[in-house]
């Protein structure tokens, strides 16, 4: 989250706490399986530690850094994990101290030519580096259009460009790294409709929308989904598969 730190997020770091989906059990362990140890994770651009706190189930020692303080004053606190403010590219890590360096949902607003030498000087031999991203959730054949036009009709002009990258797994990213086949994978939850809402207001396009038309869109998209969802807002299960590229670094 750099190239000066265009900052989306820290003014609404509370919701982003509040409603962005937490990583699963399954991600962990392929990561923590595929490291050649245990002892330290580095996970760059964390936000408010929504795969934070997994890889405190697998790795002795967590350092989660991201450039706002304000999205890391709403990270979960555990005897593992230490959050420092700083940018990928420039971790304060000592070198060849990580046994994994990831970074989720988040290195599409990196320098990335920066962040990869910092992955390099951080990594011990072997050290498994992985990009993480996912893009539309998935709710079921009545939401799932409403959501797709407002994201695409409604917000479309309000992305960063860096949003791309998202939407094709990250495949347009290089990624200059021996990869590893990472297995299929999707984060579940089962959310209300006061949930998804939540979710959505923490999107950078919708901050973005807000700013330049007010809240008007917004409000109209809740109101069809008021209509589609049913049970009073009840919960519903929803997901969002994952792309993952994880490599080896030599």
């Amino acid at each position: 989250m750099s190239r000066g730190f265009a900052d989306h997020f820290s003014d609404r770091a509370a919701g982003y706490a509040a409603h962005r989906p937490r990583y699963p059990r399954a991600l962990v362990d392929f990561l923590a399986d595929a490291a050649p140890g245990r002892e330290r994770a580095w996970e760059a651009g964390c936000g408010s530690g929504q795969l934070t706190v997994g890889l405190a189930a697998r790795f002795d020692r967590v350092i989660a850094t991201d450039p706002s303080a304000e999205q890391l004053a709403h990270a979960p606190p555990h005897p593992r994990i230490e959050y420092r403010v700083a940018t990928a590219e420039a971790s304060g890590l000592p070198d060849r101290c990580a046994d994994l360096a990831v970074a989720a949902q988040a290195a599409h607003w990196f320098d990335l030519e920066g962040y990869y030498a910092e992955v390099r000087r951080v990594a011990r031999p072997g050290a498994v580096v992985a990009l993480v991203c996912y893009d539309l959730l998935r709710v079921g054949d009545d939401v799932d259009p409403i959501i797709a036009r407002f994201y695409t009709d409604v917000l479309g002009p309000y992305w960063p460009p860096e949003r791309r990258h998202v939407e094709d797994g990250y495949r347009s990213l290089p990624f200059p790294f021996d990869e590893i086949p990472a297995p299929d994978l999707e984060m579940r939850a089962e959310w209300t409709l006061a949930d998804l809402l939540g979710y959505v207001r923490t999107w950078s396009a919708v901050r973005a929308l807000e700013r330049a038309e007010g809240t008007g869109a917004v409000e109209a998209l809740e109101e069809e989904l008021v209509r589609e969802w049913g049970d009073g807002g009840a919960p519903r299960p929803v997901r969002w598969p994952l792309a993952v590229r994880a490599g080896q670094v030599a």
